[in-house]
Formats: C-alpha cells, structure tokens, sequence
C-alpha cells in the first residue's frame, strides 16, 4: 500500500514541477530575442512562481521515502535514486544560478549592467533544471513499470 501511494505521489509531484519547467524551455528562444524593456514586462508574469517550490521539495522528499520503501529492489532502487539525484540536481542548479540571478535583478524589477549576462544565465538554468524533471519523470516511470504486482500489494 505505501509503495503504489508514494509512487503515485512522487509522480504526480514530478510531472507538476516538470510542467512549469517546460514552459520555461519552451519560451526560451523567443525570450532570448527580446529587448531589455519587453524581457522585464514577461517577467513579471512569474510572480508567485516562487510557491512552486513546494511542489519541488514534495516531489524530493516523495521520492526520498520512495527509495527507502523500494531499496531491497536493486532495479527499481537505482531507478529512483536515478530520479531522485535528478530533483536534487535540479535544485542545486536553481539555487547556484536561478535564484541568484533573481536576487541580482529584484526579481527583474531592478536593470543592472549585466543584465544579458544574467538573463542568460536564468533562462539556461532553468532550461537545464526542465530537463533535470524530465530525466527524474522517466527514470520514476521506469521504477514503477519495473515494480513487480505482487510487491506492490
């Protein structure tokens, strides 16, 4: 009974952080085409993002206890580790490069000089931190279409 629940809750947790994280892959090109003033305006959209960081550290500490319930299986073992290592690293990229790029900018209210530097350094952390959730998502998909039935009872 925990297995499938912390299954269903680690899953569920990943795919909810990978969907905000997809969107920011998804409009980094055009974002990067755009002026000093309209990069500022589309930020601004991301307020209360920051509320996802729950989700994120749900999703950590989910499939944390998940890989404590499935470690006598080596398989689906490593596959969670596999995904857990993934939020984790997705974490330490977002509070190396993310988070201090918002500090530096007030949240993109405040114009510093380097601006295209940080800018740049946001939008490909986020980038790196999309597919960090995506390889976590398969690697969790991979466990739980590797869990035996009858251990799952």
């Amino acid at each position: 009974m925990w297995l499938r629940a912390f299954q269903f809750l680690s899953l569920l947790l990943v795919a909810l952080t990978l969907a905000p994280a997809m969107a920011h892959l998804l409009e980094l090109p055009n974002k990067m085409a755009l002026s000093h003033d309209e990069y500022f305006i589309v930020q601004q959209i991301y307020r209360g993002w920051a509320l996802l960081g729950f989700v994120v550290f749900g999703a950590l500490f989910s499939t944390l206890i998940l890989a404590v319930i499935v470690r006598h299986n080596r398989k689906i073992f490593l596959l969670t580790v596999a995904a857990l290592i993934c939020i984790a690293g997705s974490l330490i990229v977002f509070f190396s490069f993310t988070y201090p790029a918002n500090q530096l900018t007030n949240n993109w209210t405040r114009l510093p000089e380097n601006w295209l530097e940080l800018r740049r350094q946001w939008e490909y952390s986020h980038a790196t931190g999309a597919v960090l959730y995506l390889i976590a998502l398969v690697m969790l998909l991979l466990s739980v279409l590797s869990t035996d039935k009858r251990a799952a009872r």
